[in-house]
């Protein structure tokens, strides 16, 4: 079964004068394999009449076609946005408990959402009616629930994964809001789990991500539904956040609940079942089996399904490293003990040294300094207690990053980065046009592009799914090692400053008033900080040597504990 999808956004036929349709084999032999939709001036592939050849995927170039044979046993796609356009096939089993949806960006995952949602029609690749997608799923565990989906009797709650609109959509105080909505009586208690008590007096437009993204998550599980639909709920959270969402979800009983998560710990964390989503992000999305949740993201992670036979990717390990000799690497900087005080905020941080190639980890809650220490030592801020004259270059990505009203290929991009990040057809677009994975990419290449001793990253994982992220973990860990440099990130998302850091920096204090940060420590002590301030006890996957968080009260959990051992022990 072949398919052949056109990103529309992509195309450019102004640019190439539609040169698929000039390149094409079979339209050379008087076939109509490729025609002009003259309303969308776009290029149009005849699926059937397609060889298969690949010249036109080859020959575009803004990488728009992808032609893709599929095993035909996957069967008609569920859902298909137009001729040419992406599909999904299959959709997931709802069980009790929480059920995980874990696979790149643009594979499916926010369509599967809005067809559990009601939001959207599967069409079935055409036009289908309900009495036909009924059909189509009989006998399978979904069917009874697309049956009262279609007669309208299942009530979902969907909190979508882009929060900003929010404060446009809605006006006064947080807590005026979420008691209009509440229809469960327990509003009280989520905002106690959710640690929103600071928040709820505040108006809705003053607030930071994370409390906007805390408000949207008590507005969606204060809600009386028989389905909570939740698109990445951990975006703007820091790690203990996040861990307390999880813990709140996991609390939702007798209702279905479905959490898209790039997180994987969070997502080990809340959920007991998962799905993978396999396929070609853009082109088709393919909906796995069920699994348990630790079976479904080590397959994930080992990038083959087994009961499906199917192998989407290569492997990705984790290695139990031992601390690297000091001798094995070289000092480029030591800086000394570090104040800097602010109206209602002060931070004091421990002297250490920095050493390349070598990455340093950054861990803490939000609002204790971690940004403030990096814009230190980038000379953007100055520390009150000492003139920190850094004779070494520094390439800073920012937290926050403004775009620009500039093309791409107009920044001093690497060409071998822009390849390794596959960013080639974005070279056309302009900055202030790119998504927030798509602007990620193009400031950290942006940022490593640059010739320097030291390279300073702020989050970079923001609005990048789990593949991109762990890709951009080993980019930059080769990239340390061949270029001798070091590289600090401030980092969330833990599996990822597991997988990438030699050492690891822990800030502590009370959000927004004062923090505190250690010198460097090695990432074993460091975690073993961390995570026993965060009161977390994690233990390693035997199989693919992946951190997971314990259950808290587990067996494992209470062993970890009892040791002082809270990093994992084995």
């Amino acid at each position: 079964m072949r398919i052949a999808t056109i990103q529309r956004d992509h195309c450019r036929p102004d640019k190439c004068n539609f040169l698929c349709y000039r390149v094409c084999p079979m339209v050379r032999t008087g076939k109509e394999t490729i025609v002009i939709d003259e309303e969308l001036n776009k290029p149009i592939i005849n699926e059937g009449l397609c060889s298969g050849c690949g010249i036109c995927v080859k020959k575009c170039p803004f990488e728009a076609i992808t032609i893709v044979n599929l095993p035909e046993e996957i069967g008609d796609p569920v859902h298909q946005y137009g001729v040419n356009g992406f599909r999904v096939y299959n959709l997931p089993t709802l069980r009790d408990g929480v059920v995980g949806l874990v696979g790149a960006n643009g594979i499916g995952k926010t369509t599967v959402m809005r067809i559990l949602s009601g939001e959207l029609k599967p069409n079935l690749g055409e036009d289908a009616e309900w009495e036909k997608i009924v059909e189509r799923f009989r006998g399978k565990e979904i069917q009874s629930y697309l049956e009262k989906l279609a007669r309208g009797e299942i009530k979902a709650v969907y909190k979508p994964q882009y929060i900003d609109s929010i404060p446009k959509r809605v006006k006064g105080t947080v807590l005026k809001i979420l008691k209009k909505g509440d229809e469960t009586g327990n509003l009280d208690r989520i905002i106690e789990k959710l640690n929103l008590e600071n928040s709820v007096h505040k108006n809705i437009r003053e607030l930071s991500g994370g409390e906007l993204q805390k408000v949207a998550i008590a507005a969606c599980i204060t809600k009386d539904a028989d389905i909570y639909l939740l698109d990445e709920p951990s975006s703007y959270l820091d790690v203990k956040e996040r861990l307390n969402v999880a813990r709140t979800i996991r609390d939702i009983t007798d209702r279905y609940v479905f959490v898209v998560e790039h997180d994987l710990i969070v997502l080990d964390y809340l959920s007991d079942y998962i799905h993978v989503i396999y396929g070609k992000p853009g082109v088709y999305g393919v909906i796995s089996n069920i699994k348990s949740v630790r079976v479904g993201i080590n397959e994930y992670l080992d990038g083959f399904l087994k009961s499906e036979n199917m192998r989407f990717r290569e492997e990705i390990k984790f290695e139990v490293r031992p601390p690297r000799e000091k001798k094995e690497i070289n000092e480029i900087l030591s800086y000394p003990n570090l104040e800097r005080k602010y109206d209602k905020f002060e931070l004091s941080v421990n002297s250490g040294k920095i050493y390349a190639p070598e990455i340093l980890g950054i861990l803490g809650p939000n609002a204790t300094g971690k940004t403030t220490f990096v814009r230190i030592l980038a000379g953007d801020v100055k520390a009150d207690n000492v003139d920190l004259d850094i004779e070494l270059n520094i390439s800073y990505k920012p937290q926050y990053i403004k775009p620009r009203k500039i093309l791409v290929k107009s920044l001093k991009l690497k060409p071998e980065l822009i390849e390794k990040f596959g960013l080639r057809h974005l070279m056309e677009k302009r900055v202030n046009e790119l998504s927030g994975g798509e602007l990620q990419k193009v400031a950290i290449v942006d940022c490593l592009s640059k010739d320097v001793n030291i390279y300073l990253l702020d989050e970079p994982s923001a609005h990048l799914d789990v593949e991109e992220r762990l890709k951009l973990a080993k980019h930059m860990k080769k990239f340390a090692m061949e270029k001798e440099v070091a590289i600090l990130v401030v980092e969330h998302d833990v599996l990822l400053i597991d997988y990438l850091s030699d050492e690891l920096m822990v800030f502590d204090g009370i959000s927004g008033v004062n923090g505190k940060a250690s010198k460097p420590l090695d990432l074993r002590s460091g975690m073993n900080e961390f995570l026993k301030k965060m009161g977390i006890t994690f233990r390693r996957d035997p199989e693919t040597g992946r951190p997971r968080a314990n259950k808290a009260g587990s067996v494992k959990d209470r062993e970890q504990r009892g040791k002082g051992e809270y990093y994992y022990v084995g």
